[in-house]
This record gives structure tokens, sequence and C-alpha cells, in this order.
């Protein structure tokens, strides 16, 4: 979309975009919260950095999911996979939610605890004579990867291949790559969804086959096969992909911080302010999905025209000197109650259901995993190598116990 405002070029406010947004998005914040910026893959679009902006955002009906409200909407070939909750608005965003609420409730989510612990256990004890890994391949991404499968009813056998599907699916500097990714798994889902169909009367009750009988019932909650494939993509990659970087980032950050790790040891009720912190320090989703302008809209004190597109930097938000104190302090003795004002998850309607399974993952998995290696540590300098991903996203950590 042609646009008459002045254009700021994110990669002129930082050396690496990817390995250090924080510089660009802190001097777009000395000059106001909302700016039209060219991000370093070439896109545009408006960017919201403020914290009170970006909450507000997340909330206004104004700004919608659907791309077809976009000014740069041309065909209906706009869902890569299906059609899911983060690409529509009420009133169809309210009833795919209530399919699936159910599933992650606290009192389900709690239910899983015995399950993580086994598989983070059992994870630890593949590599502990190993005395060193990395943690991302063994123990980050295998853990949430094994709970949202069994979840969802993904055969063990597919898992590594869907594993690296999804991996390639998030990342921003191969296209193609990506896209091929995302028709693969597009076909996968499309038959394991028939051989549920198939078993549907069998005993079996993970979340795919309820989806399944949704999709093949006759009520008004009745999914599309658009809808059913792009939630149970929407499920599998949202249901892992975060919680896979919440937890590399949590183990990085707390050993790049001795002390913090030494308080933690010390004092494990301090496990909850590490994940929060980690949550808004590092968050593992740096933006919410794009929205677009139903209407001329002032954010900010900027007038963003109807069918523009804005991007909610939810990273910006989190290190916002007017809502946390010391942002650029990786503090996991912050008050938790008021860490957990970040947006790493999102705000109002489409806040992440996800949120208290990626919660219980990351704690269990941080205790289980420093109880087991008390003198865990890198195994080189710590130096991050990021990805250049739509998640706050690792290669690798490698440490050695």
């Amino acid at each position: 979309m042609r646009t008459q405002h002045p254009t700021v070029q994110l990669a002129d406010l930082t050396d690496d975009f990817t390995a250090d947004p924080y510089s660009a998005f802190t001097a777009l914040r000395s000059r106001g919260p909302v700016h039209y910026v060219r991000f370093p893959t070439g896109d545009e679009s408006w960017l919201v950095v403020g914290h009170e902006e970006v909450r507000a955002a997340f909330a206004d009906p104004r700004l919608r999911n659907d791309v077809r409200h976009s000014a740069d909407f041309e065909d209906d070939g706009l869902y890569a996979v299906g059609r899911n909750m983060l690409q529509v608005d009420p009133p169809d965003h309210t009833r795919l939610r209530t399919l699936v609420a159910r599933e992650f409730t606290a009192r389900r989510v709690q239910a899983l605890r015995p399950r993580v612990e086994e598989a983070a256990g059992a994870l630890l004890d593949a590599v502990v004579a190993d005395g060193r890994a990395d943690l991302v391949t063994a123990y980050a991404y295998p853990l949430p990867l094994t709970i949202i499968c069994e979840l969802l009813g993904v055969p063990e056998a597919d898992r590594a291949a869907f594993r690296a599907w999804s991996t390639k699916v998030v990342v921003l500097d191969d296209p193609e790559q990506s896209t091929r990714a995302m028709q693969e798994m597009a076909a996968y889902l499309a038959g394991l969804a028939e051989e549920k169909r198939r078993l549907r009367d069998a005993a079996e009750s993970d979340l795919l086959h309820a989806l399944v009988r949704t999709h093949d019932g006759d009520g008004a909650d009745r999914l599309t096969p658009e809808e059913l494939l792009g939630m149970a993509f929407l499920l599998l990659v949202a249901g892992h992909e975060t919680t896979v970087n919440l937890i590399a980032n949590a183990v990085h950050l707390l050993l790049g911080h001795p002390g913090q790790l030494a308080a933690l040891r010390a004092d494990p009720e301090l496990l909850k302010g590490a994940v929060e912190e980690t949550l808004r320090f590092e968050s593992p989703a740096p933006a919410g999905t794009y929205r677009y302008t139903a209407e001329p809209i002032t954010l900010g004190g900027a007038r963003i025209p109807a069918g523009a597109r804005v991007v909610l930097s939810i990273a910006a938000a989190n290190r916002d000197p007017a809502r946390f104190p010391a942002p650029e302090r990786f503090d996991i003795r912050r008050d938790p109650a008021a860490t957990r004002a970040h947006l790493a998850f999102g705000h109002g309607l489409h806040h992440c259901l996800g949120a208290p399974l990626a919660r219980l993952e990351a704690t269990l998995a941080l205790r289980i995993l420093l109880d087991r290696f008390p003198r865990l540590a890198f195994d080189g300098d710590g130096t991050p190598q990021w990805r250049t991903s739509l998640m706050r996203s690792l290669r690798g950590l490698p440490v050695r116990w």
C-alpha cells in the first residue's frame, strides 16, 4: 500500500536487528509510541512500541485480524494452512475459541503435570551420561512438542517430520522453504484428520478426534474443512514453538546472570518470577499477528488510515520504561504480580489460550533441569546465536554439567 507517511528504516537504528531489536525499539520510543517502519526484510507496516498503546491496540475492535480488511487484499487465497483463530474476528473467533478453550482450563492443564515431569526426566536421562548437550535439541524442543503432540494425537513416529516442518514455518530468511514446509504440513494434517475420521468411533479421545467430530457434526458450531485444518495447524505450531523458546531463553538468561541463578537455586520460590521475567525480558513471540484497520484510527498520536497493516511489538512493550522500572535489567526478583503486566501472551480476545500450559511446562522444565544438574554451565562463551524467525529463537544452547 502506498504511503505518504515518513518511513523509519529499522536497520538504521541497530547494528543487527535479529540479534538486537531492542536498540531500535528504544530509539523509536524516544520519538513516540507509533511509527511507520520498514523492517530489514523489506516489509513496511505501522509499528506500535509503547506498552500502553500495544495493550490498548490488542483490545481495540477497530483493529481486525482478518486480512480482508487490508487495503492490499486482492483475492481469497489468504490462508497458508487452513483458517484459524488468529486470522478471524468475532463472531467466528468466539466460536472457534470456545471449541478448544475447555481443553486448556487450569484444571486440565494441572492434570498434565505428572506427564510433563515424566517426559522431562526421560529427556534428561537420555543425555546425562554425555556430560554436555545442545539444550534446544535435547530438551527445550522435544519436551513441549511431546506434550502437544500427545494432546492432539500425533503419532510418535511422525513427530520428527513435524518438528522439521514447524521450525521451517517460522523462519523469515527463506520464504520458499517456509512455504514448502507449510504445504507439506497441511497435506500431512489433512491426512491425519482423515485417519482420525475413520477411527472416530474408537476409544481414543485426543483433541484432533474431537475437532473431526465437530467438523462432521450438524450444529451451529460445526467446523468447516478449512477451519479444521487451521485449528490443527495453530494448536500444533503455537502449542509448542513459544514454549520451546521460553525454556531455552530462560536457561540462557540464567546462565548468563550467575547471581540470578544462584539466588534461584537458594530460593526455589523465585522460579515463578524467573519464568515471568523471561517472558517479559526475552518474549518468545516478539510481535502479535498482523492487525488491519477497519477504519481510520488515531493511536499514540499517529493517524493511521483505513486498511493499514499494524504490528504490535510485544518485545518493545515489555521493555517500556514507562511500565517496567529498569526494563533492560533481567531481574527474577521483580514482583511477579507487577511483571505479569507483560504482554508476552497478548491481551484481550486473543490472549493466548495456551498460556497456562506454557507456564507449567517452563516451570517444571527449569526446576527439573536445575535440580538434576547443579553444575549446569555454558559449553562455550554463551554468546547467543538468534534465528531470523517470527520467534525469539536461539539456534542452539550448548551446555555442560
